[in-house]
């Protein structure tokens, strides 16, 4: 039996198979859970539909994070499918290409407010929206995804690393606020993981190997050591964990000069 058996998860944020979510979304699926995944846009749906049969999960709808209608109805499908959310995983991020370069006091208001609304105002949105059918299963487990640039400056990292903070504070209030409904939240801050998102930052691969000659395991994190940890947090083997960011990248965060 696996450490999630009988729990279902929504997971938001799939793109391909490269995407951290869809590593948490395969073990997870291997430990037992009911998954049920979203997509944005057609272009995303090609891509996330033959992904979802892999682990025989259920497309369960659009959902962009910045529509509050497009929320409300995925939250009721879920609550007529399942009547009850155990597992929510929120791996959605964004910036502009050009705030991913360069100066970081070059970002525009609209850019700055936009990156904060998808990256981090959206999992505020969603775990509202999860917090009955959580309670209505007697708690949950609520999972994003960070990275160091949240608690210090890495070089082209800019607007996201402003982003990502904010989402850690979130992780912290919202654990707060959930907390006596038995709902927990936490963050996994990952290492540098060559995914759709990460190419957009100018010189990935120079940070990526950065990692891998100084991390004290002396190698790059593999993909899927995120979807292991992030289910052994999600489960019950973690029921005293929450309001925490768990670091997750071959322990690159502790190293100094």
């Amino acid at each position: 039996m696996g450490i999630v058996q009988g729990k279902r998860a929504l997971i938001v944020g799939v793109a391909n198979e490269k995407s951290l979510a869809w590593s948490i979304a395969q073990r997870l699926a291997a430990e037992g859970a009911e998954i049920a995944l979203t997509y944005q846009g057609e272009i995303l749906e090609k891509r996330v539909r033959p992904l979802a049969a892999q682990i025989q999960a259920d497309v369960i709808g659009e959902l962009d994070v910045t529509d509050d209608a497009q929320i409300a109805s995925v939250f009721a499908a879920l609550k007529k499918k399942w009547n009850g959310l155990d597992l929510l995983v929120h791996a959605v991020a964004f910036a502009e290409r050009e705030d991913l370069r360069d100066r970081f006091l070059t970002v525009s208001r609209a850019n700055f407010a936009k990156s904060m609304e998808i990256s981090a105002y959206s999992l505020v949105a969603l775990a509202r929206a999860a917090e009955p059918l959580m309670e209505a299963r007697g708690g949950g487990s609520i999972l994003t995804l960070s990275y160091l640039g949240a608690v210090r400056a890495i070089p082209n990292y800019n607007m996201m690393g402003v982003a990502k903070a904010a989402l850690e504070a979130c992780v912290r209030y919202l654990s707060v606020d959930l907390g006596a409904g038995n709902i927990r939240v936490n963050a996994l801050s990952a290492g540098p993981a060559r995914t759709l998102s990460s190419s957009a930052i100018r010189d990935f691969h120079t940070m990526a190997h950065e990692v891998e000659a100084r991390a004290p395991l002396r190698r790059a994190m593999k993909i899927e050591e995120v979807g292991k940890m992030a289910t052994a947090v999600l489960s019950d083997f973690s029921s005293g964990v929450t309001g925490q960011t768990l670091y997750v990248d071959v322990g690159y965060n502790i190293v100094g000069v």
